[in-house]
């Protein structure tokens, strides 16, 4: 097992979805499968506009060959295991080439930074991952909502001074996973929230909005832009429970079973329709909307 980088970009010709396959031809196979079983992390070229760089991890659960393309194999990877970072990580960072496995015995960068697949000393894997999911405490999960005495809490551990293993074992932390998603989503609305359109800034510079999964991560919600919703406090406890929902079409819905279907009508911003992000991957997707319309929307 290693830690590798694959190459992926939005516009990509191949099957790619970075949260779930990364599809790559029979040339890259070796390289693939020493990362099987391992954590890869995802990288955007420079050549591609407004590149994110270094943008995610995850961990490959295994390699399989494209059933619908016999030329073709797949990096399948392991539920739950991937995380956009929250600060997506330059190619150049203070100057020097983050990845410095690429450069040759001259310093300068080898050939090697073409492969699509490749791999990465532990060396490297740390400092990637440690700027990525760097601290931001204006982004920081909400602590304000009461925890029984006793429960379990994820604590935020620094990363600083920490092995490629041992940050491997802070990528399945709960708090640091939520710190990062709500990063995301907050960036991807532009800290608004989605069904009111109100913009809330505190003092502080820290948004009111908060970051919500549309599938929980409890029923196998991946922690992805695409399956999440900046909302309001309000709209958030009102879609957690099911009184407000989405159409694939991005309507809101609002469900019958509401005590007061008008006032929620009043809180809803005028289009009556999710205000969505600019990016296209970023906007939910159908599968997660439907998913909470069958499971959790007061029809």
């Amino acid at each position: 097992m290693a830690f590798g980088i694959f190459i992926h970009r939005t516009d990509s010709i191949y099957d790619d979805v970075p949260s779930e396959r990364y599809q790559f031809p029979k040339q890259y196979l070796t390289r693939a499968q020493q990362c099987e079983g391992d954590w890869i992390i995802y990288l955007e070229p420079s050549k591609v506009k407004h590149t994110k760089g270094y943008f995610a991890v995850a961990k490959v659960q295994t390699i399989v060959p494209d059933p619908r393309n016999a030329d073709m194999y797949l990096a399948i990877i392991e539920p739950g295991t991937y995380l956009d970072f929250g600060d997506p990580v330059p190619f150049r960072h203070a100057d020097d080439v983050v990845e410095q496995g690429l450069l040759n015995d001259d310093g300068k960068i080898s050939g090697r930074a073409q492969a699509a697949v490749r791999p990465l000393s532990p060396e490297d894997f740390a400092r990637i991952v440690e700027l990525g999911l760097g601290q931001d405490d204006n982004f920081l999960p909400r602590v304000d909502r009461s925890v029984p005495v006793g429960a379990f809490q994820d604590a935020y551990t620094p990363f600083q001074h920490l092995s490629a293993r041992e940050r491997v074992n802070q990528l399945t932390n709960r708090a640091v996973r939520d710190r990062n998603f709500r990063k995301n989503v907050l960036r991807a609305y532009g800290e608004r929230c989605a069904i009111t359109g109100l913009r809330l800034i505190n003092g502080g510079g820290r948004a009111e909005a908060e970051a919500a999964h549309i599938r929980p991560v409890e029923h196998d919600g991946p922690d992805i832009v695409s399956n999440g919703l900046a909302l309001s406090g309000t709209a958030h406890w009102m879609f957690d429970r099911g009184l407000v929902g989405l159409s694939n079409d991005l309507d809101i819905l609002v469900s019958r079973q509401s005590n007061d279907i008008d006032a929620i009508k009043g809180i809803i911003n005028a289009s009556g329709k999710l205000l969505t992000p600019e990016r296209p991957a970023n906007r939910p997707r159908p599968e997660f909307l439907t998913w909470h319309r069958e499971n959790c929307f007061k029809h």
